[in-house]
């Protein structure tokens, strides 16, 4: 297939552009159930101290004062449960996902734990919500799959108020020497395997790994915020450049 405005990249494979939702939809129903076990086996628990930064730079106020915050793509609630334990009475925490699977196993989490989560079935692409209707808004390993990610980060910015911030947790780009060998060895032959044994799908958890090797340099995507909108716009990496945590502001 000639590479061309109307494709796009699925892991190593270009695709229609309106093919990937349902292929990306595909991979996590699959998943979805032991999607946070896998992150927990992928990264050696190191998820969570990736997810502790994202939420620790949100700081949502402790007190009565409102604070309407969306997690964007966090079907399963793991992201959405951090901030709403971290934030005060006035905090208000949303989940938009476009996959069924994920917000199911999201809702019944929320169910079991007494959390008061709203999770709604949305599309980043075009949020089911008013502009201005946040103070935050975060997407933490979800925005690589999003077949046209510039459309998402203006979505994100139409949805915050002035003076929201917007933070994005993704895999990046290993600037350890020696370590992005062992990163590559570990992701291309490791992972696949764990996900067979544990989901029953290896093929999901290849395009996985591929899609991370296709997002953009933290420059490059640096530079898409400020495309969108964003302003004071910065990325700090973690674990030798695992991932990157990107922040914007809507001004």
């Amino acid at each position: 297939m000639p590479k061309g405005a109307s494709d796009t990249d699925f892991g190593f494979r270009r695709v229609p552009l309106a093919d990937k939702q349902a292929l990306v939809d595909d991979v996590f129903h699959s998943v979805a159930r032991r999607y946070d076990l896998m992150n927990d086996l992928m990264s050696g628990g190191l998820h969570r101290a990736w997810k502790d930064a994202l939420v620790a730079a949100v700081n949502p106020p402790k007190s009565e004062r409102a604070f309407a915050h969306l997690d964007i793509a966090g079907g399963t609630g793991d992201v959405a449960f951090r901030i709403a334990d971290a934030g005060g009475p006035g905090t208000a925490v949303t989940v938009a996902d476009i996959n069924t699977e994920m917000l199911a196993v999201g809702r019944e989490r929320a169910e079991k734990t007494g959390r008061d989560v709203t999770f709604i079935e949305g599309n980043a692409e075009a949020l089911p919500f008013p502009d201005r209707s946040f103070d935050a808004a975060t997407i933490a390993f979800g925005i690589r799959n999003v077949p046209r990610i510039e459309v998402a980060l203006a979505e994100a910015h139409r949805v915050l108020r002035h003076g929201g911030r917007f933070l994005c947790l993704e895999f990046s780009s290993v600037d350890v020497p020696g370590l992005d060998r062992l990163y590559d060895l570990y992701s291309f032959n490791v992972i696949p395997a764990v996900g067979r044994a544990v989901t029953g799908d290896a093929e999901a958890y290849r395009y996985l790994v591929e899609s991370i090797r296709k997002f953009p340099k933290p420059a490059a995507f640096a530079d898409m915020m400020r495309t969108a909108g964003f302003r004071r716009v910065s990325f700090q990496p973690l674990t030798g450049g695992v991932v990157a945590l990107h922040s914007g502001w809507r001004l």
